[in-house]
């Protein structure tokens, strides 16, 4: 009879098997581990591809244009306390003190909510990535003063939240402002002309001179500048509107003469209008040109009996008003210029829509000469209160929600006229 082997012995020749299945399992591991870290890396480098290769989804249809027959200058301002502002002050590192009315010490918040409702329809809700496609590839570059520089700003950080970090930057190369956006090869510029043509106020920051001397028929050295972008948005008024009469040069540049000043407005806006003809190519170019932004200097224009201006007003003006800071004879020299034009230029009348904003200004909370207001000056805002530029966010938001529904609907009308043409 044999004897059985002992439960040592037994125990102890399993061991070889039991080594062998422990270095099967820890190589099978090993491989399983290292294709699933090299599948993550595979899955990620695709990822990074498709981000690269591969544009964000967009999507403009006809719904985001703005409606056949709508007039969207005709209508009221409605408080909207939930989608306006569209951005926020501390959020966009871009504007100048001259419009950070928050920062500058304005207690109240007010004049930036109400949003402008057309009475036959309603304007697009601004999407900032639908007009970063808009702008893929191209420029679009603001011409005119300090307020079209504020409605420069308000674009650039209407658009700017959407963009990485890194992907986004801002140089001044005076006279211009240029802001890029990397990923969309696409820009948005800010040119100082505040006559558009040439004057003695052309240098972007030393621009105060005892005696203005406008140009009238010289605008060669802006229009330089101008020569194939793709979206020109011009704007010039207040600077004209300083005296009754203006120095200007016409024919000649060594006979300087007083203009009245609508006539000198007249005559260099058939200046711009014969560079528009002779160098703006319309099949690839558009153009934009904004009325007068309005001023309130008079408040007993909207309050009969009150001797101020516009400090202290926290609410639009309500009904019809026309302040005798908007001048209807400059307008109609806007609006006789464009008629004439050979080409199409899109008349943006703001004017309007505008004059209700009493409230909108920097008042004492902006700056003067480039310095912030003194103890002393904002203590007498009959005096120092700034009632012709704008708090940001504020009212050249709504300018800019008005050209981005006219820029998309450029856009489509672009994009039908392609498919009809390879149909």
């Amino acid at each position: 009879m044999m004897k059985q082997p002992s439960l040592d012995r037994r125990i102890q020749s399993l061991f070889p098997y039991a080594l062998a299945s422990l270095l099967v399992l820890g190589t099978v591991r090993l491989v399983l581990d290292n294709l699933k870290n090299n599948q993550s890396h595979f899955v990620q480098q695709f990822l990074l591809w498709e981000a690269k290769e591969h544009r964000i989804l967009v999507n403009i249809s006809a719904d985001d244009g703005i409606k056949e027959g709508c007039n969207v200058f005709e209508g009221k301002w409605v408080w909207d306390n939930e989608s306006h502002p569209l951005y926020k002050e501390d959020s966009c590192p871009y504007l100048v003190k001259q419009v950070t009315c928050q920062r500058n010490g304005r207690p109240d918040s007010l004049y930036q909510n109400w949003r402008w409702q057309p009475n036959a329809c309603r304007l697009p809700r601004f999407d900032p990535l639908k007009l970063l496609e808009v702008l893929r590839g191209k420029r679009l570059m603001f011409v005119g003063d300090s307020v079209q520089r504020g409605q420069f700003e308000s674009m650039v950080c209407l658009v700017q939240s959407v963009i990485p970090e890194g992907k986004k930057s801002l140089h001044r190369i005076p006279p211009m402002k240029i802001f890029k956006a990397e990923e969309y090869n696409a820009s948005i510029e800010y040119y100082w002309a505040p006559f558009i043509v040439e004057s003695n106020s052309d240098h972007a920051t030393n621009h105060t001179v005892l005696k203005r001397l406008v140009m009238l028929d010289s605008i060669a050295k802006h229009g330089k500048q101008w020569e194939g972008v793709d979206f020109l948005v011009f704007e010039s008024y207040v600077w004209w509107m300083y005296k009754p009469l203006i120095n200007a040069t016409y024919g000649s540049p060594y006979n300087v003469q007083e203009y009245n000043v609508t006539t000198a407005y007249r005559l260099a806006l058939e200046t711009w209008a014969n560079w528009m003809e002779s160098s703006i190519d319309p099949h690839n170019q558009k153009v934009f040109f904004m009325s007068m932004s309005p001023t309130h200097l008079w408040s007993y224009e909207w309050k009969p009996g009150s001797h101020m201006n516009c400090f202290n007003e926290s609410h639009p003006t309500q009904g019809p008003y026309w302040g005798t800071g908007s001048s209807l004879e400059i307008m109609k020299i806007v609006q006789d210029t464009l008629q004439d034009l050979k080409i199409d230029v899109t008349f943006l009348n703001i004017t309007q829509l505008s004059e209700f904003r009493k409230d909108g200004h920097t008042t004492i909370f902006g700056e003067r000469k480039g310095k912030l207001l003194t103890k002393e000056q904002r203590s007498d805002p009959k005096t120092y209160a700034d009632c012709i530029h704008w708090c940001l966010p504020g009212v050249p938001d709504t300018w800019n929600e008005i050209l981005y529904a006219h820029l998309l609907q450029h856009y489509l009308n672009s994009r039908s006229n392609e498919a009809q043409q390879n149909v």
